[in-house]
């Protein structure tokens, strides 16, 4: 045997010719050092080059592993709760999307060595990256989340690249330079930039660009212009490197050339290298080249991975460089196409760098000398030529501001060492070793190849292909320890560790040993056979023996080496890591001791007959392990039989005595009993076959072979029978030692439809000692009576079993049971036997063709015996019928050939079996006749069909199913046969040779029949052009619309779609040949899951026929989840009341698809469907009026599902939910205090005064603050979550569009004359025809408007009032008013420039009112789908909030307030009473639960009352508080009216106090009702009640009425019977001279109630956010941005560029001028011009507040505050800047998006107009324009006559027409 220990792979090159010629050595190991987190997910591999430590980035998790795979530490990254559309991530800003638990997938691992920390970058957070310390993974820290520092929400690992360069000497920074792709978010994230690492990783500058400033910085961004041509192109970075002063990326990208920008097109993929200087931070040094390979005419363009390295000293000879310079080996896969599947075709190829270098350095050469252009298309958005220049270029060459960024017009191509067809390469590492060069190739099928490369022209040699990791594929980074004795490679599921070259290899009988040292590191490696380079000093290694059995212990082993080193310090001889003993070494040999039995025991323990163990020599100098043989222990003992003891490949004997095996001959109890050979065994021999009949006595003799002679005290022989699963023993008798017999025994067996069974048998003596049955002899029972219940079926029974047809009994049975003995009993054996009254039962067909041809089968009994008994015996009346030996069955079954019948005149016959001769007792007849038919087709449907064939085809006629065969040919191919019956056949058409008509023939038998008039029209196979929309949901079920040709030519198309495991199919719809529809596949079974950007399938296609082109069609389909719905409620029945709207929680509702496809819900109660509104994550479902339980069912498609059952109340109430109050508790809490410093006052009165008072002061102000803070924080505390859970309920009552611009356009005015029909004589309306003409004139328009504008009369108001009447007049014209308005703004900007002014825009003219009125007609539609919500909810939170707490009824001041003038300044005792209201919709229904507090009075009773019934109701068709009467009911007949004053309401001095509830005493839970507004003071129903009722308020009249005068009872509402006196309900009025310091305060101490503003604006903040950023968004749910505010922002900036204004707080004050300060500020002030609500004071305060702050938001002045600035502009301080950048980053995201084409504009504006063109009556409006005319006459008429081009276009004649007919009609 040869082993080894040469030092390299090359050394195998020796024995490469005796290699099989598939290609390398297939090698298993099993003895890779392995790392399997039971996590798995692993994506990265570093190794630190000093101390060799590993570091591995996985999903969630980074690991530190010792260089041996042992776990050191580990730290966690994920998951996190995250998403990926959150921009800032939800940890640095509150997100409106739905968090989850997201992992982090770790996409980027680097050494920072000279920092000692790694960089690990991850998926979450969009990609932040963290710095953890190399000892202990300890977290040093991770960027300052600003805008720069996120890289990318990519998730796919493996695509991004990073390169550290670490700082100079001294410096204490280095640069990290990283690529990425981006998904298309060019706005976000650059895709290659480079970042400065500072030693601090806390420093602010760490992770920020190494340059920016206004023009350029150190990044790179895919354009938005090439996103919108190709929304899929994105750069994959697939290995960084830096060599010399460059960096180098190889990358992946579309390749925009030879993709279409049809997104349903296929795609193509480039790879492209990369080069950047280090020190550019500029990136003008920016190159990029094709890159790839190609082999044999074959493209090699998807790059998979590549490694930079050295060359052996061979390889630099062939490649004529030298040793010192780098290549670069790189992996392509074949084509390009599919870059997430490349092809499995690969190959390994090499670059020089010098080479490279050299394309790079002639490229730029020849752009500076100006030839071509820059070649950057995905770059540069256009071709831009190269400028000529007399600049050096040298090697070092680093760009200038021109002729950048360079792109490469040929392919860089390299050089081609090794194809792999299979396996598909997936990584690569190289190295140099002694002048070789070994590539090791990772692949996807979890395999490692080692090559050696030593030449580019000779062909590199595979000579290892080792099983890594089987079916998981190996990952990129494959990388060498720091001595590269070992290599690591990582899948998915674990890192393993192999030593380059420790691997044991077998090639034809030797044995190649270790490869695993270098000379330089072996010590005394110039001493005889220390050191091994070539394969003919390899050890040479022999054992003798080389096995023993495992009853042997400690054998002497003789070993033989040659090519051994000097032992003279000894060897041992170890058996694995078993047991290890001593080597003696004598005379060039080696003696060991094979282990003791002891030893040998838990070696081969359940082990089988043998074990293979490697035995090592060790070096007892080293202790290494250095050569080893293999070695066999066997263990006879577990043959339990004779054959497979001796026939095994060991020296085992069998004792045929003792039934044992054991390699020791000794053991065996007698001489004789000793076998060697199979041929001494004992065993069963073959005979003839055993057959026993059941019932009958008989024994059975078997032959044998060496069968023993039982011994003393040894049983005798038995034959063991298994029948039916249950075991028979018989005695047996050996007659000698080749013959034994069972003896006689009756056997049975269950069941009589089984004619003969086999049975198993087997031969065993001593009980349990079994003979060996080497041939498997069986037993046959058998009954002669089963399944032979007629002669002809005995007779054919085998003639071994005995049986015979008893004619008198008429049954099958054995001689010797046929009684009487005279009795007739036939048996086959007799030749010439016939049974009598054969029986025909079936005949088939039963009708065919007077040509004959026809097969007919005769099925029946005793239909003779052998086919020359009926082979001239069957006729069909005198027609023959020719028998079919081959088809015929014995007794049962003729099949015969009917001859042509054309001559014979009968219709119909029998068929008459006659066996041998026709005596009556053997002359069968049918019992059915036989039919003689002429069949015949008329028509074929469908008529016509792809001309792929397959289509399924009725031929349509009469006796179609005569005779016995069919054949259907149309044209020369024959039509595939399915099925056929009287009337039809049916079968699928062959494919056509052409296009056009075809006959048709039909071949029944010998029947030709024939129809020229019928033909089948072959089309064009369909084609398939388009699938809309080209995506759906897992459970499929939504429509498709399928274009293409010739479709209407498939009767009955499918659609097909195939996801993993899933494969599913859809019939389809044809309407005509172009156009059919589909129902999309479901893939809800795959095993795979379905990404929320939407997966494709792994095909998508149509069966259409026999057309196999459609059956995978290339269309981009995308498969989306199916959508995710909360259950109801934890027990799955929600109860809620019929008014009440379902919501219905869930995601993925609305799938994140292109183009405008929507997925439509249907949801059921019960039976009955709902009207649906849907938004992300909830559908809201308004039913019909139901009661009872119903079953609530969501489909979508094919997704059906039921989150619960819904019970509906009988009653239409909706009772307000439950609101927290804590204004009591604090109540009495102030009342505590004040006791307490009462107490204590009154014990210090011996103090001194003074003192005292202060002392008294100091206490009572300490006291308020500590309670009013208490409180404060308390009510910060409160749950907002509750607050949304009641604003969810009801809908969002919208104003109609006509209501809500004439809100907005003449506020106040309620019957404007535009919105009535004027009745006009016709002159005035031929005048005002005119007019309207003339308005649409451009330049009239443009001089009416500024000479109004010019005359100092026309006011503010004015100015307001023609914009919106203009707008009005125009609103048919949008696009015609956006011109107007477009030259207005211009006009105004222009003069504003030339007056030097602060070029703001927009001072108070027509032309900023135009605009505003613009924006209000055309973002209509987004505040209904978009901003109206959030702003809603803001006002209802605010409502809400308000009415927590007391609010003065007349000065509307409030407890809880955002405005500090309209907070009530001091403590008001309070509580909340909860009342029940009777519903004034009826009488009998439920009550609703009201929670009003006790110093609420009646009027704001009311309005509570109303709000909770009418919850949902729009505020104009509710009642209002004026027109009702709150009564207070006690028992069924006590009603008490109350009212804000009536005969009981306090007056003290000239105050009177508003009434409220404390005032009547009202209690908790009392009953009341709002009843229309009485007459009478009270309802009485008799005087004692109303006496009763009144008694309890006697105390509280006050002293001038008379207590018994019923008039002095009825309420005083008239003021004027109380002259003089002032209302007042919580506080007075703060000028009055009673308002003293107990009540009210004084300034200092009122001061502490401003807390409480803190407290609302915490509670409302959110709301307050969602609207803000609701507006400054440009995405929305389910809508775009509006193009109006693009449109206008983007004609804004064309103004600022034409008129060269830099400034951009210019720009941004413009914009804000002209929408958020317009119109925005106007919507937040004025809720009511966008809802049917009511704004009381308080809410109008609170909301002043939240829209000055929205304008500060806007302004881009920095606000100075000091402790004097006003309480709103402290209270939101913080918040300001925050929206500021929201500001900002809105108005420069509008600016990066796609501008848009004024043909887009103008088709909108026409929508728009068309949309809204009868809303306003125009000849009213223009009536009310005319006013003008009439009002300025003489001016605009002069203006017009100076006016050049009015005079041209002759408008004052015009005008002066109108003036006249208008004249003329008054």
């Amino acid at each position: 045997m040869l082993y080894r220990i040469p030092p390299r792979a090359f050394l195998l090159l020796f024995f490469l010719s005796f290699l099989p010629q598939h290609g390398g050595l297939e090698v298993n190991l099993s003895s890779f050092r392995t790392f399997t987190p039971p996590e798995g997910g692993l994506t990265h591999l570093v190794v630190h080059d000093k101390t060799g430590e590993v570091y591995v980035g996985a999903v969630n998790w980074i690991y530190k592993l010792s260089s041996n795979l042992t776990k050191l530490r580990s730290h966690v990254t994920g998951p996190v709760v995250d998403n990926e559309k959150c921009y800032p991530p939800p940890g640095v800003q509150s997100c409106p999307h739905e968090l989850s638990q997201t992992s982090n997938v770790n996409k980027l691992l680097l050494l920072d060595s000279g920092q000692n920390r790694l960089i690990a970058c991850g998926s979450t957070s969009q990609g932040i990256c963290q710095f953890l310390r190399l000892d202990d993974l300890f977290k040093l820290g991770e960027p300052h989340h600003r805008k720069e520092h996120y890289l990318s929400s990519v998730s796919e690992a493996g695509t991004m690249s990073g390169v550290v360069i670490s700082g100079t000497q001294g410096e204490d920074r280095g640069k990290l330079f990283v690529g990425t792709p981006i998904e298309g978010k060019s706005e976000y994230f650059p895709t290659l930039s480079s970042r400065k690492l500072m030693a601090n990783e806390e420093n602010a500058e760490m992770f920020s660009f190494v340059y920016q400033d206004e023009f350029v910085s150190s990044q790179l961004k895919i354009p938005s212009d090439t996103l919108s041509k190709f929304p899929t192109f994105d750069i994959y970075y697939v290995y960084g490197f830096s060599s010399e002063q460059f960096i180098y990326y190889l990358t992946l990208q579309l390749d925009t050339q030879l993709t279409s920008p049809d997104a349903s097109g296929e795609q193509f993929f480039t790879s492209k290298i990369v080069r950047l200087c280090v020190d550019d931070p500029k990136f003008y040094s920016y190159v990029e080249f094709p890159i790839g390979c190609t082999k044999d005419g074959v493209e090699y363009r998807l790059v998979q991975d590549a490694y930079l390295s050295r060359p052996g000293a061979k390889l630099a000879r062939s490649l004529g460089i030298s040793e010192q310079e780098e290549v670069l080996f790189t992996v392509f896969a074949q084509g390009q196409k599919n870059r997430a599947k490349p092809p499995k075709e690969s190959a390994l190829c090499l670059f020089t760098l010098r080479k490279i270098k050299e394309k790079i350095k002639e490229r730029i050469q020849s752009c500076y000398r100006g030839e071509g252009k820059l070649s950057l298309p995905w770059l540069l958005n256009k071709e831009l030529n190269c400028i000529n220049s007399p600049l050096q270029i040298d090697d070092n060459f680093c760009g200038q501001d021109f002729n950048q960024p360079l792109g490469g017009t040929t392919t860089i191509e390299g050089i081609p060492l090794f194809l792999d067809k299979d396996d598909g390469m997936t990584s690569v590492a190289a190295y140099d070793y002694s002048g070789q060069t070994v590539a090791f190739t990772g692949t996807r099928s979890g395999r490692m190849k080692k090559i050696l490369v030593n030449s580019i022209t000779q062909p590199a040699l595979l000579y290892e292909n080792v099983v890594v990791s089987e079916g998981n594929p190996i990952l990129r980074d494959m990388l060498f320890s720091p001595d590269h004795q070992y290599i690591y490679t990582v899948t998915d599921k674990a890192v393993r560790l192999k030593g380059v070259c420790c691997l044991t290899l077998m090639v034809d009988g030797f044995y190649l040993g270790r490869i695993c040292s270098r000379k330089d590191r072996c010590e005394r490696a110039d001493e005889p056979q220390r050191f091994a380079s070539r394969l003919e000093q390899c050890v040479r290694l022999m054992v003798q023996p080389n096995n023993i059995s495992v009853t042997m212990s400690e054998v002497q082993l003789v070993l033989q080496a040659q090519n051994i080193p000097s032992l003279a310090a000894g060897v041992n001889c170890s058996f694995e890591d078993y047991t290890e003993t001593e080597g003696h070494i004598m005379g060039g040999r080696i003696y060991c001791l094979s282990p003791s039995a002891r030893e040998i025991a838990p070696i081969t323990r359940n082990q089988g007959d043998k074990r293979v163990v490697k035995l090592y020599l060790k070096s007892k100098e080293t202790g290494k392990k250095f050569a080893s043989v293999d070695f066999v222990f066997y263990n006879c003992s577990v043959h339990q039989s004779c054959l497979s003891c001796v026939n095994g490949s060991f020296p085992c004997h069998w004792c045929k005595y003792r039934h044992m095996c054991t390699h020791n001959a000794n053991d065996c109890s007698f001489q004789e009993g000793r076998v060697n050979m199979s041929e001494e065994c004992p065993q069963i021999l073959p005979s003839t076959q055993i057959y026993i009949p059941v019932g009958v006595m008989k024994p059975i003799t078997l032959l044998a072979r060496n069968l023993p002679q039982p011994q003393s005290g040894q049983r005798n022989y038995e034959c063991i029978f298994y029948i039916q699963g249950k075991e028979y023993s018989v005695t047996a008798l050996r007659f000698n030692s080749t013959s034994i017999q069972c003896q006689k025994t009756m056997y049975d067996y269950e069941g009589n439809d089984i004619s003969d069974l086999p049975v198993d048998l087997s031969v065993v003596w001593n009980g349990d000692f079994v003979i060996d049955n080497p041939y498997n002899i069986q037993a046959y029972l058998y009954k002669c009576y089963a399944m032979r219940d007629s002669c002809g079926m005995c007779l054919k029974a085998d003639p071994r079993f005995d049986c015979g047809w008893c004619v008198q009994e008429k049954k099958c049975s054995l001689r010797q049971e046929c009684a009487p003995p005279e009795s007739i009993w036939m048996h086959p054996s007799a030749g010439n036997s016939r049974c009598t009254h054969p029986k025909i039962n079936k005949l088939f067909p039963e009708t065919g063709p007077r040509q004959g041809g026809t097969r007919l089968t005769i099925t029946g009994e005793n239909l003779g015996l052998q086919f020359r008994d009926i082979m001239t015996g069957v006729r069909l009346g005198k027609v023959p019928c020719v028998p079919i030996e081959e088809e015929y069955i014995s007794a049962e079954r003729i099949v015969c050939l009917l001859n042509d019948a054309t001559g014979y005149r009968v219709q119909e016959a029998q068929v008459e079996v006659c066996v041998r001769d026709c005596l009556a007792d053997y002359r069968a007849l049918s019992p059915r006749a036989f039919t003689f038919v002429t069949p015949y087709f008329t028509r074929i449907q469908p008529a016509q069909g792809p001309l792929s064939g397959g289509t399924r085809i009725t031929i349509e006629g009469n006796h179609l199913n005569a005779g016995s065969s069919v054949l259907v040919n149309i044209g020369l191919h024959s039509c595939h046969f399915k099925k056929r019956s009287s009337k039809e056949i049916v079968c699928m058409t062959p494919a056509g040779v052409n296009a056009g008509s075809t006959p048709v023939m039909v071949d029944i038998d010998s029947a030709e029949l024939r129809n020229p008039e019928v033909k089948f029209n072959y089309t064009e196979d369909p084609t398939i052009l388009k699938i809309d929309p080209v995506w759906s949901i897992a459970s499929g079920g939504t429509l498709l619309t399928i274009s293409g040709t010739n479709l209407a030519t498939i009767k009955e198309p499918k659609i097909r779609a195939k996801y993993g495991s899933a494969e599913s199919f859809h019939n389809c719809t044809v309407f005509n040949n172009s156009i059919m529809v589909c129902l999309a596949p479901s893939l809800a079974d795959s095993d795979r899951g379905f990404a929320e950007t939407g997966s494709g399938p792994d095909e998508i296609g149509f069966y259409m026929d026999n057309v196999h082109a459609l059956v995978v069609v290339n269309e981009s389909f995308s498969y989306y989840p199916d959508p995710v719905f909360e259950p109801l409620s934890p027990t799955g029945i929600l109860e809620l009341k019929p008014t009440s709207p379902l919501i219905l929680k869930g995601r993925n509702l609305i799938p994140a698809a292109p183009g405008n496809s929507r997925l439509n819900y249907t949801v059921f109660i019960g039976e009955t469907p709902c009207v649906l509104t849907l938004s992300e994550t909830q559908l809201l479902c308004e039913w019909p009026n139901l009661t009872g339980q119903h079953k609530v069912t969501i489909r979508a498609g094919g997704f059906e599902y039921s989150p619960g059952t819904l019970q509906v109340y009988s009653d239409s109430l909706l009772t307000l939910p439950a609101i927290i109050g804590i204004g009591g508790g604090g109540g009495l809490l102030l009342l505590v205090i004040i006791a307490v410093l009462i107490a204590y006052k009154r014990k210090s009165r011996d103090a001194d005064r003074t003192l005292k008072r202060l002392q008294l002061q100091m206490d009572n102000l300490e006291s308020r603050v500590a309670l009013e803070c208490k409180e404060a924080f308390a009510e910060l505390q409160t749950d907002i979550h509750e607050l949304t859970q009641e604003l969810d309920g009801a809908g969002i009552p919208f104003l109609d569009y006509r209501t809500y611009a004439m809100r907005v356009l003449f506020p106040g005015i309620e019957d404007h004359p535009v919105l009535k029909e004027m009745e006009v004589q016709a002159n005035v309306e031929k005048a005002l025809t005119l007019f309207g003409q003339l308005l649409t004139k451009k330049h009239f328009l443009l001089t009416f408007i500024r000479t109004l504008e010019a005359q100092r009369s026309f006011s503010m108001r004015d100015r307001g009032n023609v914009a919106s009447l203009i707008m009005t007049a125009l609103q048919g014209e949008m696009e015609y008013a956006t011109g107007v308005l477009k030259q207005l703004l211009s006009d105004l900007i222009d003069k504003n420039l030339e007056s030097k002014n602060h070029p703001k825009l927009l001072t108070e003219s027509v032309a900023e009112k135009m605009l505003t009125n613009w924006f209000t007609f055309l973002l209509y539609k987004f505040l209904k789908e978009c901003a109206g919500e959030p702003l809603f909810m803001l006002y209802c939170a605010m409502k809400q909030q308000m009415e927590k707490g007391p609010i003065d009824a007349i000065t509307g001041e409030a407890r809880y307030s955002l405005s500090e003038d309209k907070l009530i300044r001091q403590q008001i005792d309070y509580k909340t009473l909860t009342l029940h209201c009777v519903n004034p919709e009826n009488e009998n229904g439920l009550e609703v639960t009201v929670k009003c507090l006790n110093c609420d009075t009646i009027t704001q009773v009311k309005e509570k009352l109303l709000d909770a019934v009418y919850k949902g109701s729009p505020y104009s068709q509710r009642p209002k508080a004026g027109d009702m009467d709150l009564e207070w009911r006690q028992g069924r007949l006590a009603r008490i009216i109350l009212q804000d004053e009536d005969v009981t309401t306090k007056i003290d001095n000239d105050w009177k106090h508003l009434n409220t509830l404390a005032h009547y005493q009202v209690t908790d839970g009392s009953v009341i009702a709002l009843v229309p507004k009485q007459n009478s003071a009270y309802n009485i129903s008799n005087s004692s009640t109303f006496t009763k009722s009144l008694s309890r308020y006697e105390s509280m009249l006050r002293t001038a009425s008379s207590p018994d005068s019923l008039r002095s009872r009825t309420p005083m509402i008239t003021p004027d019977l109380e002259s003089g006196t002032k209302l007042w309900h919580l506080v007075k009025n703060h000028d009055h001279a009673d308002q003293r310091e107990g009540d009210r305060g004084s300034k200092m101490v009122s001061e502490i109630y401003l807390t409480r503003l803190l407290a609302t604006k915490g509670t409302l903040q959110k709301f307050v956010d969602d609207l803000f950023e609701t507006i400054f968004s440009t995405a929305h749910r389910g809508s775009a941005l509006p193009l109006a505010i693009k449109y206008m922002f983007d004609f804004l900036d064309e103004q600022a560029d034409k008129h060269q204004i830099t400034d951009l707080d210019v720009r941004h004050t413009w914009k804000s001028n002209c929408l958020p300060l317009r119109f925005w500020v106007n919507v937040i002030k004025n809720p009511q011009f966008v809802f049917d609500i009511h704004k009381n004071s308080i809410t109008d305060a609170c909301l002043s507040v939240v829209a000055q702050t929205f304008m500060d938001s806007c302004s881009t002045s920095e606000h100075k505050l000091g402790k004097d600035s006003p309480s709103n502009k402290l209270l939101y301080a913080k918040d300001i800047p925050n929206y500021k950048n929201w500001v900002e980053r809105y108005y420069s995201d509008i600016a990066r998006m796609p501008a848009i084409s004024d043909q887009d504009m103008s088709a909108y504006l026409a929508e728009q107009s068309r949309l809204h063109l009868s809303q306003f009556n125009s000849m009213s409006a223009l009536h009310e324009i005319y006013s003008y005319i009439t009002k300025y006459k003489d001016e605009i008429l002069s203006a017009l006559q100076k006016d050049e081009l009015a005079r041209r276009q002759r408008l004052r004649s015009k005008l002066e027409q109108v003036i006249d007919t208008m004249a003329l009609a008054s």
